[in-house]
């Protein structure tokens, strides 16, 4: 595979961060690699901004401008900007300007942002990727920080999803970033849906699209049908729905655009539900992220996630994960069933028979869990007039007992069969998102909460084969038993909500499962339910394509 920049923009541009109409130089230059750019966009910026009133912006380019530099401030992680930003800011509260204040705690409304910062700060590696991410995109989103867990997944997450959004591909950039709102809207995830409105406007997408998917090209409506399919119900598609995209007419798609347009769909569903489940909060410059009222900026802490700065954090013991005072079993005890499992495992072969009667049993009590309904989930804006059909969820296919047909992993799988066809018709794209599965699948510390040298396998693979065993996808050589035994209810209530309805998913779930564990093996357990997701939607799409291709 030709190797590209991890983050540069197409033709070594990159990806114009948010408000590059306003004081585009500024940006461009604040986020350069060159130290000495980076000062001299300052110098300008500062005086712009500080400049006597009757040359000065006013009212909302003004605020968007602050509320960058307040991002800037606590985000960069370039020591300079972080500072000269916090400067200025104190220089125009100085004259009388209102100054912003973020909201929120961090990138997480579930996990203590010291935690965050403090392994932002020991790995030299993230500063690098950082750093690389910063100068193409002008910010750090809020997914990346949180995933900052997991250095090695994060880094080939940025270059899959850098190469989907941004290298060349069948399709033009604004279509990659109007599909990635599509996706994010079928989960009303606002956080996703603002953050690619402002790219697809960056790269000259038409802001009147951004009104309703009516208004959108006849090509992209088209693909509603299908968007909402893999959201919800990926059992349900067939390659009629295929042959309708790619009947020959002037809104037809290609089989090319098609493969790109079904990962971007599934990387962001599957991104939706990383977002929801990890709590992630509004990017601190958008809408959401900050407020100009009372108190002031002198408030706000200015040791910052990116700066290396948590020498305050050092003598403070990490905040408890845990809600409850009870005794420090349950992790012994999921420990004990692995090992008997195992032991179980090289006495006892079941048989192909029990196998089969245990996945549909597991299947159908699958659908018995019930998604939360938690009034208490996160607030998000009403997206939905970036999708159709508001009503169609998973909820409804539970509600009414429909039956899910089994789809046989040996009869088409990921590797023998879906690997291929993507690399084929968008090239170096299956090797990047096989990369990934086996990256998150592979992914282990020996750990499990404060015990060492724990083999984790069993519990990973549990996780993985409940998430497809819920969209009827069957391993014939797993004992699907094993699920019962290791995953409790609540923490299958919490997988089926953030896989299945994300947007659903509250801080109560997100503590109520794995009491004892870290913040870090739960952001673990989110990895790997997005990637099963990813890869069941895929396998379904994928085979549908295949079938009318034959």
């Amino acid at each position: 595979m030709a190797e590209a920049p991890l983050l540069s923009g197409p033709e070594g541009g990159g990806l114009q961060g948010e408000g590059e109409g306003e004081g585009g130089g500024w940006w461009e230059g604040v986020r350069s690699r060159e130290a000495g750019a980076r000062a001299s966009a300052l110098r300008s910026l500062r005086q712009a901004l500080l400049q006597p009133r009757q040359g000065r912006e006013e009212g909302a380019p003004l605020g968007r401008t602050l509320a960058r530099l307040l991002m800037l401030s606590m985000r960069c992680p370039f020591a300079d900007v972080r500072q000269e930003s916090h400067a200025i800011l104190a220089s125009a509260q100085e004259l009388g300007i209102k100054i912003p204040r973020p909201l929120g705690q961090g990138p997480s409304r579930f996990i203590p942002e010291m935690e965050i910062l403090q392994m932002s700060a020991e790995d030299p590696q993230m500063h690098a990727l950082f750093a690389e991410s910063f100068t193409t995109l002008g910010h750090l989103d809020n997914i990346t920080l949180v995933m900052v867990f997991h250095p090695q997944y994060l880094e080939s997450f940025l270059k899959t999803q850098h190469y989907l959004l941004q290298m060349d591909g069948p399709l033009p950039l604004h279509y990659r970033h109007y599909i990635g709102i599509m996706a994010a809207a079928r989960h009303q995830c606002s956080y996703l849906v603002n953050l690619h409105v402002n790219y697809f406007l960056n790269v000259g997408g038409d802001p009147k699209w951004l009104n309703g998917l009516e208004n959108a090209p006849q090509k992209l409506q088209n693909l509603g049908e299908l968007n909402k399919i893999l959201a919800h119900r990926p059992w349900l598609l067939t390659k009629e729905h295929i042959e309708h995209l790619l009947k020959t007419d002037e809104h037809s798609w290609s089989l090319a655009e098609l493969i790109h347009a079904v990962v971007l769909l599934t990387h962001y569903h599957s991104l939706a539900s990383f977002t929801f489940g990890c709590g992630i909060n509004p990017e601190i410059h958008c809408d959401g992220g900050h407020t100009f009222r009372p108190p002031s900026v002198s408030d706000y802490c200015n040791c910052d996630i990116t700066n290396g700065n948590h020498g305050v954090y050092e003598t403070q013991a990490p905040a408890a994960n845990c809600t409850t005072a009870e005794p420090l079993c349950e992790v012994e005890a999921l420990m004990e069933k692995m090992k008997q499992l195992q032991e179980c495992r090289n006495e006892v072969k079941a048989s192909q028979e029990e196998k089969a009667t245990r996945f549909e049993k597991e299947k159908r009590e699958s659908m018995l869990v019930g998604c939360s309904e938690d009034e208490e989930s996160a607030p998000t804006r009403d997206v939905s007039r970036h999708f159709e059909d508001t009503s169609y969820g998973y909820k409804d296919f539970s509600r009414h007992g429909t039956h899910v047909p089994t789809f046989h992993v040996q009869d088409y799988s990921w590797e023998d069969h879906g690997y291929s066809l993507v690399n084929r018709l968008y090239p170096d794209v299956g090797q990047l998102i096989d990369e990934k599965f086996q990256i998150v699948y592979n992914l282990t510390y020996n750990t499990m909460a404060m015990h060492k040298d724990v083999d984790t396998s069993m519990l990973r693979r549990a996780i993985w084969n409940y998430i497809h065993c819920m969209f009827g996808i069957r391993y014939d050589d797993y004992d699907y038993g094993e699920i019962n035994q290791l995953l409790d209810r609540s923490f299958k209530i919490y997988i089926k909500t953030v896989v299945c309805a994300p947007e659903r998913t509250t801080s109560r779930m997100y503590d109520s499962f794995w009491r004892q564990f870290k913040h870090s093996e739960k952001v673990h357990v989110n990895l790997l339910l997005i990637e099963a997701r990813m890869q069941a939607e895929l396998l379904y799409a994928l085979r549908a394509i295949t079938r009318y291709m034959t």
